[in-house]
C-alpha cells in the first residue's frame, strides 16, 4: 500500500540556472513515487547508480516485497544486522525518545489487526519500541511483534541516495523518494493538505522535508498513523523541514499525535528543524 504524500513541487521550479539541462530519472521504491532531478555531466550514470541504490534499499526496509525486514517480521530476529539497517534502527530509536514514543515502528501489528479485523486491544499491548533489542551484532523482537519502517525508510532512503551523489561530486540536484531533499538550490516546493489543498510554500537549499496527512490513507476507518492509546491524530497534516529526509520523516509522523506544546518542546532540543502544523479546520500554523 502506498503511503501517499501532499508535498508538490512548484509548476516550472525545475528550470536550472543559466540555461543548463537537467536530467529527471521517475519510477517508484518503498511505496513511494519517485523522481531524481539532476544537472551536471554524468547525470545518466549517476541516474543508473541511485537505481541501484534503490533496489538495495528495498531489499533491506520494503514490507510489500522479500526483504531484511519481513525476513525479521517473520521470524522476530535477525542475528546479522546490515549496517544501513542499524543505523535507520538507531535512528528510530532516537525519534521514538524524542516524541515520547508517538513515532513507534512497532505499531505494524496495529495496523495488521485493523486491515485484517484480528484482536486490536491484543496488538495494541505490542506497540513498545523498548521492547526491541537491538545491538551492533542484531536485533530481537518481543514475541508477536512486528515491525514498519514506512515512517523512515523513505526518507533514509533520500538520505543516502543524497550522499552517493554529493559523493559522485554533485552540487545540484532534488531527490524526491516519498521525502524530499536538496544538494544545493535553492528548489520550491509547496506544501498542500488532501482536504485543503496547496497552504504554503518554502525554499529547500541543502535541507530536507517531509509531510505526513494522517487521513490521506485510511485502515480500518482509521487515519493511518496509529497511536498506542487510540488517541486520534491532532492535525490534518505536519511538514517537517530539517536536516536529513529520515529526522524529517520520522518527526512528520510522530508530530501528527502530539499537540503543539509538545511539539515546541521537542523541537527546542532539534536546531534547524521546522514545523509547519495544518490542523483539521484548514488553519496553518509554524510550531
Amino acid at each position: 500500500m502506498k503511503r501517499r504524500r501532499f508535498l508538490t513541487l512548484i509548476a516550472g521550479t525545475l528550470v536550472c540556472p543559466c540555461g543548463s539541462k537537467a536530467s529527471v530519472w521517475q519510477g517508484t521504491a518503498l511505496g513511494a513515487d519517485v523522481s531524481v532531478t539532476l544537472t551536471g555531466p554524468g547525470s545518466d550514470a549517476a541516474l543508473s547508480q541511485v537505481r541501484a541504490t534503490l533496489m538495495r534499499m528495498e531489499k533491506l526496509f520494503s514490507l510489500y516485497r522479500a526483504s531484511q525486514l519481513t525476513l525479521l517480521n517473520a521470524t522476530g530476529i535477525l542475528p546479522a544486522l546490515p549496517p544501513e539497517m542499524l543505523d535507520l534502527c538507531r535512528i528510530a530509536g532516537q525519534v521514538h525518545a524524542l516524541t515520547s514514543g508517538c513515532f513507534d515502528p512497532t505499531v505494524q501489528s496495529l495496523w495488521t489487526a485493523l486491515a485484517t479485523g484480528g484482536d486490536i486491544a491484543a496488538a495494541r499491548r505490542l506497540i513498545d519500541w523498548t521492547a526491541v533489542t537491538l545491538d551492533a551484532s542484531g536485533i530481537t523482537l518481543a514475541s508477536g511483534q512486528t515491525l514498519t519502517f514506512n515512517g523512515i525508510a523513505q526518507g533514509f532512503a533520500t538520505d543516502v541516495v543524497t550522499a552517493e551523489l554529493a559523493a559522485l561530486g554533485f552540487t545540484r540536484a532534488l531527490i524526491n523518494i516519498g521525502e524530499y531533499r536538496a544538494l544545493g538550490g535553492p528548489w520550491h516546493v509547496a506544501i498542500a493538505d488532501p482536504a485543503f489543498g496547496v497552504l504554503a510554500q518554502t525554499t529547500l537549499t541543502g535541507q530536507a522535508i517531509a509531510t505526513s496527512s494522517p487521513a490521506a490513507l485510511m485502515v480500518g476507518g482509521q487515519p493511518h498513523i496509529l497511536s498506542r492509546d487510540g488517541a486520534a491524530p491532532h492535525w490534518s497534516t505536519v511538514s517537517i523541514t530539517a536536516p536529513t529526509a529520515a529526522m524529517a520523516d520520522a518527526l512528520s509522523t510522530g508530530f501528527c499525535l502530539m499537540d503543539r506544546m509538545a511539539i515546541r518542546a521537542t523541537l527546542s532540543r532539534l536546531p534547524g528543524v521546522t514545523a509547519r502544523l495544518i490542523d483539521t479546520a484548514g488553519n496553518l500554523t509554524t510550531a
